[in-house]
């Protein structure tokens, strides 16, 4: 016979309505009356039902999170760091997680709106920020509950917004390679369309023009991120006349690419060419030589998502957020001081 809400009153002594309000974790009830009711839950082995909670709350108790293309959500080690964040941010309080993604931008709008039509979910979570997106738009003419990791491309100051300071991460990336003595860097970014890539090619033009150097335009390439990027984008830089000697790339996998293409084409990493990468991924510490990085905390990232959409669901007078997660340079041995001139590789 299935064990009910009765059942676990009487065990631990109190009114079936109290153990409901556990279940809810109704800041009311006092923390040890909540242990003595999770005890007794464990105990007798209850677990509620979470689907007629929904129907009875008229609230589905789950997330949706809106991924970029799906060719670049399956192939960046990111997206498996962010979902564990955001998977234990939603777990605290008992929600669950449905993701939506798709080839084209189209194909992920329209995902979006099945989920929110079809009230399949109480708010979603953005995890990109791209230049006039449709999906933020949408999301805003409905005045449904959403969060951005990442910043918001306009009206930043009335979206509750998740993210690093990409442009002074930025910086302080180009500023490593320029007190290695570079004074020749290229930078490889992502679609112009994303903010992150507005961002972090913001900083390192600061970075060049707070040391007096000359901002090149064929020194900036901007290709999708996964490793075919980075191969695309470093060939391009090397067939230069004067090509860079350090490369600030704005993610480890297309890093990764760039590595590689480097061993291909017999160039010596660190000694001819530094290389500074984003996100610190674990195949960042991989590669070889292991890349210096700049750790974004992504985990944080996600966690503080989940838990501040939460807040703005749970409290309709929730005010509108924006959090940075701290960044730190992780010095490995992709970069060494420029001593050695690189020749143009046609």
């Amino acid at each position: 016979m299935a064990v009910t809400i009765k059942d676990v009153a009487k065990l631990a002594n109190v009114a079936p309505s109290t153990v409901s309000r556990v279940i809810a974790n109704n800041p009311r009830i006092s923390e040890k009356t909540k242990l003595r009711v999770r005890e007794a839950m464990k105990k007798l082995g209850y677990h509620p039902n979470l689907i007629a909670r929904s129907l009875a709350s008229q609230s589905t108790k789950v997330i949706g999170l809106v991924f970029p293309s799906s060719d670049i959500f399956f192939q960046n080690p990111f997206f498996s760091t962010v979902i564990q964040g955001l998977s234990e941010g939603a777990h605290e309080k008992q929600y669950a997680l449905q993701m939506s993604t798709g080839k084209t931008e189209e194909e992920i709008f329209e995902g979006v709106v099945h989920m929110v039509q079809g009230g399949r979910v109480d708010g979603i979570i953005l995890l990109y920020s791209r230049v006039n997106d449709q999906v933020l738009n949408y999301l805003r003419d409905r005045d449904f509950p959403f969060l951005v990791v990442g910043k918001p491309y306009e009206c930043a100051e009335e979206i509750t917004h998740v993210d690093n300071d990409n442009c002074r991460a930025s910086r302080d990336a180009a500023e490593y390679l320029l007190g290695l003595g570079h004074t020749k860097i290229g930078f490889i970014g992502g679609s112009e369309k994303l903010v992150v890539t507005i961002e972090r090619l913001l900083g390192y033009k600061e970075a060049l023009r707070e040391n007096g150097l000359p901002i090149l335009p064929e020194y900036i390439i901007h290709e999708e991120f996964h490793r075919e990027g980075g191969q695309d984008a470093v060939k391009k830089l090397l067939s230069l006349d004067i090509p860079p000697t350090a490369f600030v790339v704005t993610d480890d996998i297309m890093a990764l690419g760039v590595v590689n293409t480097l061993v291909e084409m017999n160039i010596k990493l660190p000694e001819q060419v530094s290389v500074i990468s984003f996100n610190n991924v674990l195949l960042a510490d991989m590669s070889r030589p292991p890349l210096t990085s700049i750790d974004i905390n992504i985990f944080e990232l996600g966690y503080q998502a989940a838990r501040s959409l939460i807040q703005m669901l749970e409290n309709d007078n929730e005010p509108v957020k924006r959090i940075i997660i701290p960044h730190q340079l992780v010095e490995r041995l992709s970069c060494e001081r420029a001593e050695t001139k690189l020749v143009a590789h046609k």
